[in-house]
């Protein structure tokens, strides 16, 4: 269990602030920053941070990166939040996707995809969930047939996030469509540029927009294939546990909260807080709590191990966290700040808008309680 940060750690976390408190990132990271149902194009933002060695720090050097632990990769990804930067982009493209490729990926995909991803000049989504599949993946119908060398994937996703400004999809997909519901799977990479690749937006509240992407027989050559055929669902569940770090969706609640604080300054700076100190207090306690569950699965992978159920405590917590700041946070601005479309209130407004879609993404909450609940009853088996 990780209590603190080593000086080496401290030192690099003050170097990447000075580099994103430069007036070139903040101007750029407040262009991405969508509002109000407008989702700008944060790319730009995203080369820039590239140029600047900052997207992928853990990678080795032959792949773009620096070569430096993936617990600072984590220190990265914080300071990018704080710095006001969209994370999107950077979850889905380094955090999964990336990170994924890295460890499952052979040398060709990680030598022919990695350092464009690095340096911000190519970008990648999640394409796993369906429209009668949800969270329960064993269910997908989306099937990859052979042809020639390679592949004609045919099926619909949804629900994936800036796909209309994303370049690779990591796709989960059934290449022996008659074999057993976990059976039979295999997971490509779908250039989302190719032909019979349709990107259409699904209507919704957030600022962010979810995405349906219809694929049509897509052609995708076999060194696309990740792992080995058929063999997909070990790589899945391994893909969804590093998704699961709980460390963005703490970084967002921790954002809420604090413009909830700016909040309440702005409307009372004499006594702000003094009718919500408990509640302030106990979402403190709360995130510190937060903030040490997603260490600990950081500093697992970090080290090889890959802990699944520690995974779904750190995801159900921070997600269930984020979401109930946000239905108390989007309450404390006074009329007068709700017209302010530039403070605290616009973020508020926001995530109250996001919030819902936090304990459905990369697994429900019920799944993760599902996986809690198993190796609960397996210990209790055990001692039995």
């Amino acid at each position: 269990m990780r209590f603190g940060f080593t000086e080496d750690q401290q030192r690099f976390r003050a170097d990447v602030r000075k580099t994103l408190r430069s007036a070139q990132v903040r101007n750029a990271a407040a262009q991405a920053t969508g509002a109000d149902g407008v989702e700008p194009d944060a790319r730009p933002l995203y080369r820039l941070l590239g140029e600047r060695g900052l997207l992928a720090v853990h990678w080795p050097v032959e792949y773009g990166g620096q070569g430096r632990p993936l617990t600072d990769a984590a220190i990265v990804a914080e300071e990018l939040v704080r710095a006001g930067v969209p994370d999107t982009l950077h979850v889905n493209t380094i955090q999964i996707v990336g990170q994924f490729l890295l460890m499952a990926g052979d040398a060709e995909q990680k030598r022919r995809h990695l350092p464009a991803l690095a340096r911000g000049e190519s970008f990648a989504s999640v394409l796993y969930t369906e429209p009668d599949a949800g969270s329960d993946l064993g269910a997908l119908r989306t099937v990859a047939a052979p042809d020639g060398d390679g592949y004609r994937i045919t099926g619909t996703k949804v629900f994936s996030l800036k796909t209309r400004f994303v370049d690779l999809g990591l796709c989960a997909a059934r290449t022996s469509p008659d074999a057993g519901k976990y059976q039979g799977i295999s997971l490509f990479l779908i250039d989302l540029h190719a032909p019979g690749v349709t990107v259409s937006v699904i209507p919704g509240i957030g600022d962010e927009h979810f995405h349906q992407i219809q694929l049509d027989a897509v052609h995708v050559p076999g060194e696309n294939l990740i792992g080995a055929r058929d063999e997909g669902w070990p790589l899945l569940n391994e893909a969804l546990t590093i998704e699961r770090t709980g460390l963005d969706y703490f970084l967002k609640a921790e954002h809420w909260l604090q413009a909830a604080l700016d909040s309440l300054i702005d409307r009372d700076p004499d006594s702000p807080h003094v009718d919500h100190v408990e509640q302030i207090g106990r979402w403190k306690g709360a995130l510190a709590a937060d903030h040490a569950l997603a260490w600990e699965v950081l500093t697992g992978i970090q080290a090889d191990r890959v802990d699944p159920v520690a995974a779904a405590v750190a995801k159900y917590h921070s997600s269930e966290l984020a979401q109930s700041i946000a239905a108390w946070a989007v309450d404390i601005p006074s009329p007068e700040q709700r017209a302010d479309r530039t403070g605290p209130a616009r973020i508020l407004n926001s995530a109250y808008r996001e919030a819902p879609g936090l304990t459905l993404s990369a697994g429900t909450s019920e799944v993760m309680l599902q996986i809690m609940a198993a190796a609960f009853d397996s210990l209790a088996h055990q001692e039995n």
